[in-house]
């Protein structure tokens, strides 16, 4: 068998296999899910699914690193997330809690492999567990994120990580296997008693219906399997049949509803989940209670669809930039809403452009890119007119647009106009494999879901074009070379932060005010916008501007703190300055409530120094910055840095401190720049990073 995670990944795959059947059995956790983060990616993807349906798990087959989820969480922090109820679930994760209202329990925990995080599990467990994991347990879990990270850093050593397949690899629960005489014991069973007896998968597909259950239902056993009760029997297309389908693999929990078969039979369908699947008890309902009534013409929307567009639109409400909308919507509709492709395109100077797809090769749909508006083509025209347009058959596709192309065997096609306020944003094109009635209520459905498209692009392109301004302004302002120096090597980056987050006030500048002295400055303006970069490009010339004229490492942050005072900009600037004394290598330096610099010795041996911290720049105009005095010897590298370099959310920050300085002491120093980028490399892997990051490394040397 061809492994979904890449050539030569066989065994491995089994190996988690084995390690997500052990888990669950030794937790009894109802559902698993494991999601690998592929190397240089910020978005985890579900891997590895046990106990639940490709249907149900759609909306969460890949999950944002800076999500506010149980997983990434998880990842972040270096911890077990524990979730103890559904109220819990609500108050921490109120998306999550939205989009599965059930009442069961979750740990999610961090998958560590060399001092990375590769990934994580999420663990679901019936209501009736105890509210906390026993040892055991927690100890089974343990074990298994370290097996698990294991793998995952071996497999990366030897050049071929584990990647994530394209679609959920689902493994199922033991079963206990029936001899031919059991089986036919177990039939004959079912067919003498006088009640329905019908087995659904965890996709809700039937794989069983006795005789009696066929009768109750009214419809014939082939037709029936493999299909699903709601959409294949028209008086159980209402919500609620689904619902409880999905409460019950979500909860192991019996449930029931009641449903009228026309004229006037009430039947009682008693749904008992398990890990493979669910067994439905089908009865004459003796008494019913708000029973599903026979559908309206106009079939109504399904519960998964409506759980998925609810899903979809908190996720939209909190994508940032154009390309997060492009992400999320391709990777999320097309699992959650059953087109097998999907085109978004947005206008741009007269033109469609396509910005992301899925389920089409790169050669066919690069045909439409660049559209002309005034083009008669379906996207230009639902656009133009601003009515959606569905053709259920490749026929009537045709009927309209006689040269329409067909990709394989695409048989059905939803053309989506995407417009807000408006504005033309784009056009959205959903396309299936085979015929598709489109009823009214699914047109509802589709054309709702264009209209938070639309509302969720027109904000984010507001947001692109204020990221690409503050970008160009704070591009300007930081050095766009540091200046050679005689007996001096430097290294300098600088690194955005993460996602919604790219525009930041960490600087960072070198100055030679005499053939004899240096002095380098590395600060951090609060706040990650436009004003930030702006203010950061002040406070950057005033200190350019003092350490030009020779002022003392005191001076010049006292100078600069009552410049920003007078400003009154409402933001306030950590500051560290370092006045180089070359011939007689030494350095006087003074903080203003900056991260303390670390220095490594040229035995190797690095410490960090505690210099009096000093108020921040901008707080109170007349502040003292006490001076300290350090000898830096050829050899030695300084470094200098911004807090983004060794803030990790849940951790304290002396112990990340003192962990970067553990890891500079265990680094190669010969060359500076590959010094620099291996410190970056280093932050970059222990926590995603939520904050820039500007560092500055000095090496003096004898000339």
């Amino acid at each position: 068998m061809q492994s979904p995670f890449g050539p030569g990944t066989g065994s491995c795959l089994e190996r988690l296999e084995t390690f997500m059947a052990e888990v669950m059995r030794e937790t009894g956790a109802s559902i698993g899910l494991l999601y690998l983060l592929p190397p240089g990616e910020r978005m985890l993807r579900l891997a590895l699914m046990c106990g639940v349906s490709h249907e149900i798990a759609a909306p969460w087959a890949r999950v944002c690193v800076d999500a506010s989820s149980p997983v990434p969480d998880a990842m972040r922090d270096g911890q077990l997330v524990w979730l103890s109820s559904q109220e819990e679930v609500a108050r921490r994760y109120p998306q999550l809690g939205l989009v599965l209202p059930y009442d069961f329990m979750l740990a999610a925990a961090p998958l560590v492999g060399g001092g990375q995080a590769r990934g994580g599990i999420a663990l679901l467990w019936p209501a009736w567990h105890p509210p906390r994991l026993s040892p055991r347990q927690l100890d089974a879990v343990t074990a298994y994120c370290r097996h698990t990270g294991d793998l995952l850093e071996e497999t990366a050593a030897l050049g071929r990580p584990l990647l994530p397949p394209a679609e959920p690899w689902r493994i199922a629960a033991p079963v206990t296997e029936a001899s031919p005489g059991q089986a036919r014991a177990a039939l004959d069973f079912t067919e003498r008693l006088p009640v329905g007896c019908c087995a659904l998968d965890l996709s809700g597909r039937i794989t069983f219906i006795n005789s009696a259950g066929i009768q109750l239902v009214g419809a014939d056993a082939a037709y029936l399997a493999g299909n699903r009760l709601w959409e294949v029997l028209p008086w159980l297309h209402a919500p609620v049949c689904e619902e409880r389908y999905r409460a019950a693999v979500i909860t192991r929990q019996p449930t029931s509803f009641t449903a009228v078969r026309p004229p006037d039979t009430s039947l009682l369908f008693q749904l008992y989940p398990g890990a493979n699947g669910i067994s439905v008890h089908i009865t004459p309902a003796a008494q019913q209670t708000d029973p599903v009534q026979a559908a309206p013409a106009g079939e109504p929307v399904g519960a998964m669809a409506l759980y998925h567009l609810t899903h979809l639109a908190v996720a939209l409400a909190e994508a940032v930039g154009v390309q997060d909308v492009v992400d999320l919507v391709a990777d999320q509709i097309v699992p959650a809403f059953g087109p097998q492709g999907l085109v978004l395109m947005t206008t741009e100077e007269g033109r469609l452009h396509v910005t992301g797809y899925r389920g089409y090769r790169p050669d066919f749909v690069s045909r439409f890119d660049g559209t002309p508006l005034s083009a008669p083509t379906p996207a230009t025209y639902a656009l133009a007119c601003g009515e959606p347009a569905f053709y259920p058959t490749f026929a009537d596709f045709q009927h309209a647009y006689p040269d329409a192309p067909q990709f394989e065997a695409r048989s059905a096609w939803a053309f989506l106009p995407l417009t807000a306020s408006g504005h033309l944003i784009g056009s959205l094109v959903l396309s299936y494999d085979r015929p598709r009635p489109f009823p009214t209520a699914e047109r509802a459905l589709l054309t709702s879901l264009a209209g938070l498209i639309a509302q969720a692009l027109d904000r984010a392109r507001l947001y692109d074009a204020e990221h690409a301004l503050a970008y160009t302004l704070q591009k300007s302002l930081l050095p766009h070379a540091l200046p050679h120096i005689a007996g001096l090597e430097v290294a300098a980056r600088y690194r955005p932060a993460g996602h919604g987050m790219d525009i930041g006030g960490d600087f960072y500048d070198l100055i030679h005010p005499t053939p004899t002295t240096a002095v380098a400055v590395i600060g951090d303006v609060q706040g990650h916008n436009s004003t930030a970069a702006a203010l950061m490009g002040q406070v950057r010339t005033a200190v350019h501007s003092y350490a030009t004229t020779g002022t003392s490492p005191s001076d010049l942050l006292a100078c600069t703190n009552r410049l920003l005072s007078d400003l009154n900009a409402g933001l306030f600037t950590s500051c560290l300055t370092v006045h180089l004394d070359l011939p007689h290598h030494r350095a006087r330096l003074a903080s203003a409530g900056h991260p303390p610099p670390l220095l490594r010795h040229p035995d190797g041996h690095t410490e960090i120094l505690r210099l009096p911290p000093g108020l921040l720049l901008g707080i109170e105009p007349d502040t003292d910055y006490p001076t300290h005095d350090i000898p830096l010897p050829p050899g030695a590298v300084l470094v200098l840095y911004t807090d983004g370099l060794i803030e990790i959310p849940g951790t304290d920050i002396d112990d990340t401190t003192n962990n970067l300085a553990h890891h500079l002491s265990q680094t190669p120093a010969q060359d500076l720049d590959d010094l620099a980028e291996t410190l970056i490399r280093h932050a970059e892997l222990s926590a995603p990073n939520h904050d820039d990051i500007a560092l500055l490394l000095i090496r003096p040397h004898k000339e």
